[in-house]
Parts: C-alpha cells; structure tokens; sequence
C-alpha cells in the first residue's frame, strides 16, 4: 500500500451543507428534535458537587480545601473558581490514579493528609471527593478513622469529610453536604444548656458573590444584629492586594462557627441550597429558625428585613428605610426601559426565584425559565410566583434542560434579552441578545462578584445595569436623526 493511499483525508463540506445545517437548527423541527434528546447534555448551566464543596471549604478560616481523588478534578475545581473571583483558590489532591483505581485510595489519602499537615499548615482540612473513589466505594469513614489511628492527622484535628459524587447533583448539593458536614464537626460537644450567644447566624447558600456576603454584613451591622456568616468568602476571594500572598485569607471564625449552635437564631436564603444543612440545623442548633429565599428584588429583600426585625424584637432602621425609598425611586426611574420586555432566565434554583421576582416588579415578561438541576418543590415555587402577576403569566419553566435546549427557545421563540452566567453567551449571540451575566460562573468579565445582587442596593445594581444596556443597544442601531442626548 502506498503512502498515499494509507492516508485519510479529511471530507470537506460545502458551503452550502453548512448553510443548510446552521439554518436547519433555528427550526420548530430541530427544536423539537433536540428537545426529544435523552441521553446527552450540551453545555449544561451548572457544575459538579466537588466544586461546591470546595466554595463551602474556602468559607472557613484555615481550611484547606482537600480533594480525594485524581489531580485532574482537582485542577478543574480550582479554576473554575480561579476564572470566577480572579484569585487564587488553593486546595489540594491526595491523586489518586489508576494503582487507586484498582486498590483504594486509602494510601493516598493517609499520605496526603500528613503532607498537606506539615506543609500548609491549616486550622482544619475539609474532605470532599471526586468521581473515581465513588465510583470504586471508596470508605471516607474508615479511611479518616484510620488516619488518626496511625498518627498521620492528630485524633482532635477537624476533618470533616463529604462524599461528592460529581456524576450526580451538582455543585449546590456538594455546597450542601461539605457545609452539612463542617457544621457537624465544628459544633460536636459544643451545645450548652441556657447559654445563648445573643448572635444570628445567617446561612447564604450556594453564593459566589462575595458582594452579597458583605451586604448581609452590612444590613445585620445597620440594624446592629450580632452574627456569624455561616461559611463566610467574602475575605477568602475579595481580600486587599497587599503585596504578600495568603493562603488563607478569610473564612468564618472556627470558634464562632463553633459556638453558632448556641445562637439566638438561624436563618438560610439560600433553601434550595441548603437542605440538608437547615434541616439539621433545625433539630440541633437552639433558638428561632427561619427559611427565606434570597433577598433579591424588593418584595422579597422586604421579607427578610421584616424577619431580622421581628426574630430580634428591633425596629427596621431608617438608614434601611431611606435603602428602600432610594431603590423604588431607582425603580421608576427605570421601569420604561425593561416594562413589557421578555427575558430568558436560568441559573441554580434560589437565584431564579430571585431573577423572576425582580422581574415581575418591574413589568417585565420572565418568559424562557430553565432549571437543569432542581426538585418539584422549587418547579411548583416558581408556578406560584408566576401566576402571582400578570406579567408572569407567559413565562414557561423548562426542568432538566441544558444551554442549548435554551438556544433552540431562544431561535424559534425570541426573547429581549437573557439573565444567566458566562456559558449563555454562545446562545445568547446565536440570537442577538444581550446577557446579563449574574450567577456562576462568570469568567468573561470582571468584577462582577464585587457587587451585590441582593437588598436594596442590589436592587439598584440589577436595574441600573438592565436599563443602561437598553439605552446602549438604542443609541448604538437608531439612525443618526434618531441619535438623541436623552433618551
């Protein structure tokens, strides 16, 4: 054979094949071609458990984030967040590879954790796994027990430990059980009878904004609520340049992350997130419970100021007051731009019912909603907000669907514009839309954790942000006669 027949070259297609398929997908019989697929997912708007454990991990002070499993995962998890905040988010493998596989990945994890010990020298080092040691059953428990035993961890050092299978949930559920399980090791033996800290701790969710984080700082410190941010990053991701590199630059106190389950009372905005967590919390912690959605938008930031108010027995301050007023004025000013206009939203469960209320107030139509990872509860949550207003009224939920699901809704039935993170933008150009890029990931502008999205001047930022780039899209495609200073 010679060498030239043994080559195989590579068809090219014509132009117009290409033509043809690229118009063939903005169809009705493409759409509903790709939404009869079953057994593939494209460009899902969401990430693996592994990730949002290690955000939970970051929330504390000295913690070294540890991942059980190859270094490859790892490497994904750190930057991803590294893409996200623009800062480093350091964490380390016990790399597993294929002799765990076969044999465990007990020796892995016994050396790993005394060299990470002896190395970076943490307060506590929080455990969480990747695919391989879930798929080959893998026993944290034994493993971690073990590792005391033979001295590679002191017998009183904090490790706590999630099994975060990355093929299912997805990265508010691994949130949920490394939270879940730090709260746990963190507050064993630490209840005691009649004493209460006089503290609120507030619970946040799956967030990475580390803006909302101070806000909530903010709002508790206006209203002077002593409190403890359960897993607390705004430190960890937003720390000063200061010219020195720190390891570990933030995070929730351990002491008072300890002593949280002696509180005065408890609050989580981020439900959806944080099952597991509350539920537990509920049965241990003492004190009021309270379970909000995220304060986004007005209604639902009223809500939660009416809580803080009512579990401390304080007046809403007037500074918040005054938030408010400075937000509905923000609002009017505003509406005329964004009324009447429809918009494709997804994202994870607790920031959609925030997308979708602060819609609504403003007239605007949520018309394309997609969740591809969520529970009946919340599908029937966001129902309910929908028929709640006449603006809600068009808008359909899509469970379970993917970014291009999203395209093939976006091509056959247009929308203004598109909330959601940095994954939506293929879409979203496909479609000659705008993004507003809120949520996670956002990797291809910056500083958009920097800012918060929830009370009121969360509300302010949203709209400011909305409005404008309509006002921008005006003056950039009218005709010069129409090019005005006011618009």
């Amino acid at each position: 054979m010679s060498a030239e027949a043994a080559v195989k070259y590579v068809t090219e297609i014509p132009e117009e094949e290409v033509k043809r398929v690229a118009d063939w997908i903005n169809t009705e019989e493409y759409k509903e071609k790709n939404f009869a697929r079953q057994a593939l997912v494209i460009n899902p708007p969401h990430a693996c458990q592994p990730l949002g454990a290690q955000l939970a991990a970051h929330g504390f002070e000295g913690t070294l984030p540890f991942v059980h499993g190859s270094q490859g995962c790892a490497s994904y998890y750190r930057s991803t967040l590294n893409r996200h905040f623009r800062e480093p988010a350091p964490a380390v493998s016990d790399s597993m590879t294929e002799d765990g596989a076969v044999f465990g990945g007990q020796n892995n994890l016994h050396e790993g954790l005394e060299n990470a010990l002896a190395l970076y020298k943490p307060k506590m080092i929080a455990i969480f796994t990747s695919c391989m040691p879930e798929i080959i059953g893998d026993d944290l428990t034994a493993f971690i027990k073990n590792a005391r035993n033979k001295g590679h961890i002191p017998q009183e050092f904090p490790a706590p430990y999630a099994n975060t299978p990355s093929f299912n949930g997805s990265h508010i559920h691994g949130y949920d059980a490394m939270l879940l399980s730090i709260l746990q090791t963190l507050t064993a033996g630490k209840q005691v009878e009649g004493r209460c800290t006089g503290k609120l701790n507030l619970v946040a969710g799956c967030d990475f904004n580390t803006g909302n984080y101070r806000e909530y700082a903010r709002i508790l410190k206006e209203f002077g609520i002593p409190s403890t941010i359960l897993a607390d990053i705004a430190e960890s991701f937003d720390s000063p340049c200061d010219g020195s590199y720190h390891v570990y630059p933030g995070g929730t106190k351990l002491d008072d992350a300890a002593d949280s389950i002696n509180g005065k009372a408890t609050i989580t905005v981020g439900p959806y997130a944080t099952p597991k967590t509350f539920t537990w919390i509920k049965d241990n912690y003492s004190g009021k419970h309270a379970s909000l959605p995220m304060p986004m938008g007005i209604e639902k930031t009223d809500a939660f100021i009416k809580k803080l108010a009512e579990l401390f027995g304080k007046p809403v301050p007037e500074s918040l007051k005054a938030e408010r007023g400075r937000a509905v004025d923000a609002l009017t000013d505003s509406h005329q731009y964004i009324h009447g206009k429809k918009f494709a939203v997804y994202g994870d469960p607790d920031y959609l019912l925030g997308y979708v209320s602060f819609l609504l107030e403003m007239g605007a139509i949520p018309y394309h909603i997609l969740c591809s990872k969520g529970s009946k509860k919340f599908e029937k949550e966001m129902q309910a907000l929908l028929d709640s207003s006449m603006y809600g009224k068009q808008g359909k939920i899509y469970m379970g669907k993917d970014l291009w699901h999203m395209r093939s809704l976006l091509v056959t039935d247009p929308v203004d514009a598109m909330i959601g993170d940095s994954h939506g933008k293929f879409a979203a150009r496909d479609a000659g839309i705008p993004l507003f890029r809120f949520g996670f990931p956002i990797m291809d502008r910056v500083n958009k954790h920097r800012y918060p999205l929830i009370g009121y001047q969360g509300v302010v930022n949203m709209v400011t942000e909305i409005a404008n780039k309509f006002i921008d899209i005006k003056d950039e495609t009218c005709e010069d006669r129409f090019f005005e200073l006011m618009r």
